[in-house]
């Protein structure tokens, strides 16, 4: 099977609490059993398969490169990689690509579209003949957009100037409630960061009841302070992926005053890019992140 598919048949065996089996022949599968077949890899790669932007068919071997450089109907692959490195190639997966726009799509041109549809667009574009208040309407929603980025970028410079930062390393390790229909839940053991004890919790679907049967699926989590503290702690904190892992998190600050009789934050989400990259983290044995605690002195 593909990647996709046996994270995805892992990770609803842990939301069922069972053990992954292979759909044909039901025997025991994990990430320790399975291996690549590089046989069958070798004459899958010549086997056709559809290209996902014209729905040609080509050999699989000849299929990245036809999708990179041949295919009429791409995505313009934009590049950002700084002069004197190897750019990044573009996404493999089709699930993840981004579709050709217009060359006026700075000054608000929504239009998205195969690329051999590219230079008809924008010879006929009307962004570019808008009068001046038309455009300022349009620039003044990008400013707002790229606003709220730039005010994430300072929060993280300015947090960084605190004299008291922490960090470490968690592993959320995989829990069952005592409900009479369990319900998986994560749990961190015990660790140290500015001086106190913490504990990390987390949930899937928000602990909704049968979360194997969404194909939607999302993890939350909520820090504890487990320490008696003399004076309350006010604390801004984020979660950020591990050194080891590929898992895409888009950080957010989170907020929050800790005392002796309310040392728990609300559940909030983590902020994982889509269902794909949570499947990944529940295919794992264990969750690996790392934590930031910035305390706020007055």
């Amino acid at each position: 099977m593909c990647a996709g598919c046996f994270i995805h048949l892992l990770a609803d065996a842990r939301l069922k609490e069972e053990q992954a089996t292979c759909p044909n022949c039901r025997c025991e599968i994990s990430k320790s059993l399975c291996c690549r077949n590089l046989a069958v890899e070798k004459a899958v790669s010549e086997l056709p398969s559809d290209c996902g932007f014209c729905m040609k068919q080509f050999p699989r071997s000849l299929l990245e490169r036809h999708k990179k450089e041949e295919c009429q109907d791409r995505p313009l692959w934009q590049s950002t990689h700084k002069p004197g490195t190897k750019p990044h190639p573009p996404p493999t997966c089709f699930s993840h690509r981004r579709v050709t726009q217009c060359k006026y799509k700075r000054i608000g041109c929504p239009w998205q579209g195969p690329y051999h549809e590219l230079t008809v667009h924008e010879s006929e574009c009307c962004h570019p003949t808008k009068t001046g208040n038309e455009l300022m309407e349009i620039l003044d929603e990008m400013d707002q957009t790229h606003k709220k980025e730039m005010q994430l970028y300072n929060s993280v410079f300015t947090l960084l100037s605190f004299e008291k930062i922490g960090y470490t390393e968690v592993q959320f390790r995989p829990y069952r409630t005592d409900d009479f229909i369990t319900r998986l839940y994560y749990e961190t053991p015990r660790f140290t960061v500015l001086n106190q004890t913490w504990v990390l919790k987390a949930r899937v679907n928000d602990s909704e009841r049968n979360p194997n049967l969404s194909c939607k699926r999302t993890l939350s989590f909520q820090l504890i302070l487990k320490s008696k503290i003399n004076s309350p702690m006010e604390c801004s904190f984020l979660l950020l992926k591990g050194p080891y892992d590929d898992v895409k998190i888009h950080p957010v600050i989170y907020h929050f005053v800790f005392n002796n009789e309310n040392n728990e934050t609300e559940y909030v989400p983590l902020p994982i890019i889509d269902s794909v990259e949570c499947n990944k983290l529940l295919a794992a044995k264990n969750i690996n992140l790392r934590l930031f605690i910035f305390q706020i002195q007055k």
